[in-house]
Parts: structure tokens; sequence; C-alpha cells
């Protein structure tokens, strides 16, 4: 074999050894890919359909927590810079983060109403963020 079709070989090998590689790169960031949608997202897009997993976040819109009679399933309105809001129901224990206000990354489905149940909360803060125990009102300063 001549020196110039090896290197031809060489060339055709490594280029497809290339391209498999950024595609194994490719499906596994695609796969977690850890996005979440807005409640305008989901105005513009339409809601995904009932059943599939989506994580849905904003801000917990300020006068909307409600809490059934037994007090385990909590209902509060996830809202946004736009106009939109998504209603979201949970049962379970909130974090110690959650509250009116405050950013949240609800996870769980839509249901045929367009209602979405959450089966995990997750409470977000901003990097301004003490616990209660060390702010310095607490600690008597």
């Amino acid at each position: 074999m001549r020196a110039r079709t090896r290197r031809l070989y060489m060339f055709g090998i490594a280029a497809v050894l290339l391209l498999v590689a950024a595609g194994i790169v490719f499906v596994s960031f695609r796969q977690n890919a850890n996005l979440f949608y807005t409640p305008q997202i989901l105005a513009d897009r339409g809601l995904p359909k009932a059943g599939s997993e989506v994580k849905v976040g904003g801000w917990v819109e300020p006068g909307s927590l409600t809490y059934s009679d037994d007090g385990a399933t909590m209902v509060f309105s996830v809202i946004d810079s736009g106009d939109h809001s998504i209603r979201v129901a949970f049962t379970g224990i909130a974090p110690d983060l959650f509250r009116e206000g405050q950013g949240v990354v609800a996870i769980g489905t839509f249901d045929e109403s367009g209602d979405f149940i959450a089966r995990q909360i997750l409470a977000k803060h901003d990097e301004n963020y003490q616990p209660r125990e060390l702010r310095p009102e607490a600690l008597g300063g």
C-alpha cells in the first residue's frame, strides 16, 4: 500500500471515530439536560402531553398558597415575568426555603385538566442567602 493511500485510510478512520465520539457526547448531554419550563414558555409552546414528566420553574405567586383540609396537599401558582401562571398541587413536606414570592422548581406531570401535579419541590434562593440561625438578628447583633 502506498503512503498516500495509508494516510487517506487513517484520516477516514479518524474522522469516523471523531463523529462517533461527538454523537455520543451529544446524546449524553441531551439526556442529562436539567432544564425547566417557565409559564411563559408553556403558554407559547403549549402544554406537554399529560403524563410526561417535566420541570416547571418560576416564583410562587404571593397569596396563591392554600392547603387541603388535612394539610397534606398544598396548591399554589407559579408565575414568571410574564402574565402567565401554572397551578401546582403538591402532597408532601415542602423544603424549608419554600414560601410565597420565593423561586421554585417543581418536578412532576400535567394532568388532563392542565393542572401540574408535582412529585418534588425544589426551593431556589439567591446568592445572598443565609440560614435563619446565622443571620445577625438571630445572633443578637
